[in-house]
């Protein structure tokens, strides 16, 4: 088997078989097969794409290629969650308690962040004293002890995505549906969880622009989640302005705490009761949406869901009185309000913007090397459809030195005003949970 033959077939369009898929990400992997050869593979894949059967081989050859997470001395199901990346998207910090808080394990691994999305793993940063540095056992053992464990990826969870994507990222083939789901799939499944909601995003802060991309990537998501052995759901949602209204490590941190508080953004909220449903359906613990979404109010009216936040913080070495007393979180010195300088209905805001704007305080990377500050960041201070006049905010800038103009510039380009109300995107448009959806 030569790989040179295998691009050739992959330029014709011809399907791969297993034993083809898997001969070239061992040979890449181990550096048998050279990166000139495997970006010219992943091109045809570009141009001709993959069908269901390659894409699944894929996905498990890359998962096969490094550490395979053992969860099963993990009492109950384990869902897990993931984002395919967005602005203010501060989902799994309310997520992770409020779902551990109705009795559903959370073991969750996380990356860092890179480019104009948050990670959580550097949300979590925000937190004085919090460490995601957990080895695996004391890992297994929290989530058995309180039900909830976040802590940073293996770098020996599938090598072979790693090197793919870095391939992939300077050679232009990174907008490949199949490539992406496998790449998002492997490591979820690689993680360990035997249940994994997605959330899909779309809009002018997603890395789908158009519905129908988003709709093709999650049902080929939910599709590869069943048929390598894992429940699988995805939700399409909105992504046309930040999700929350704090895009920032500490400002997102004090958002989730306010959504736990029950004072939180309605769209941050409703997302994550929606997520949550699924993840308590996906783990057996309730029979229907619509029960799990009881359960989840139930433990927001409760508290119980703020408690376990803070027994959560305790667990991994932060402060838990952060929860009760936010100004303990780190906040830059420097405030900048950004005004509207004209009247009409906010009618777009270019979100991928924000995000960049973010990322030039500090509140995000270009690289995976650079150092972010937790303490800076924005507040959206107006939503879609809202009528501004002359001097009403729309965001408020946290900067570490008073120099901010060119984030506030940037942040002026991102908004656009019109005489009329539009039309505002629903926040869900769909969840997938199988073949008829």
């Amino acid at each position: 088997m030569r790989a040179v033959d295998l691009i050739r077939k992959k330029r014709e369009g011809q399907p791969l078989s297993r034993e083809e898929i898997h001969y070239l990400i061992n040979g890449f992997t181990t550096g048998r097969i050279p990166d000139y050869q495997m970006a010219a593979w992943a091109m045809a894949v570009c141009f001709r794409g993959m069908d269901e059967q390659e894409t699944a081989e894929l996905t498990e050859a890359m998962v096969r290629s490094g550490e395979q997470v053992d969860l099963s001395g993990i009492d109950g199901v384990v869902v897990d969650k993931h984002s395919t990346g967005g602005v203010g998207d501060t989902t799994t910090l309310v997520l992770a308690p409020l779902v551990a808080a109705c009795g559903v394990p959370v073991a969750k691994m996380s990356g860092k962040s890179l480019g104009h999305t948050g990670g959580t793993i550097d949300k979590l940063a925000g937190i004085p004293g919090f460490t995601t540095q957990l080895d695996r056992q004391r890992f297994i053992q929290q989530v058995n002890r309180i039900g909830l464990a976040l802590t940073s990826q293996s770098e020996s969870l599938v090598p072979a995505d790693k090197r793919l994507y870095a391939l992939r990222d300077v050679t232009a083939t990174v907008d490949s549906i199949p490539l992406i789901a496998s790449s998002i799939m492997s490591k979820k499944i690689a993680s360990g969880a035997q249940a994994i909601v997605l959330d899909v995003k779309v809009g002018s802060g997603a890395f789908m622009k158009t519905l129908e991309e988003a709709d093709e990537l999650a049902r080929m998501m939910v599709q590869l989640g069943n048929r390598l052995g894992r429940k699988t759901a995805a939700v399409i949602s909105d992504m046309n302005q930040p999700l929350g209204r704090a895009v920032g490590s500490a400002l997102e941190v004090r958002e989730a705490i306010l959504a736990l508080k029950g004072e939180g953004d309605p769209r941050l909220v409703e997302l994550c009761l929606h997520l949550g449903s699924l993840m308590l359906l996906l783990a057996g613990r309730v029979p229907s949406e619509k029960e799990g979404r009881r359960l989840l109010e139930e433990a927001l009216a409760s508290g119980q869901a703020l408690a376990k936040m803070k027994q959560w913080i305790a667990a991994q070495g932060g402060q838990p009185e952060v929860v009760d007393e936010p100004e303990r979180l780190p906040l830059a010195a420097f405030r900048r309000t950004v005004r509207a300088q004209e009247e009409g209905y906010l009618s777009r805001i270019d979100t991928e913007q924000v995000g960049i704007a973010a990322m030039m305080l500090g509140a995000g990377r270009n690289v995976k090397e650079d150092h972010l500050d937790p303490s800076v960041g924005l507040l959206l201070e107006q939503r879609l459809g809202q009528y501004v006049r002359p001097g009403d905010p729309l965001f408020t800038i946290y900067s570490g030195n008073e120099q901010a103009s060119e984030v506030e510039a940037l942040l002026r380009k991102s908004v656009h005003l019109s005489k009329t109300p539009p039309a505002v995107s629903p926040l869900i448009y769909q969840t997938i949970t199988g073949p008829g959806d």
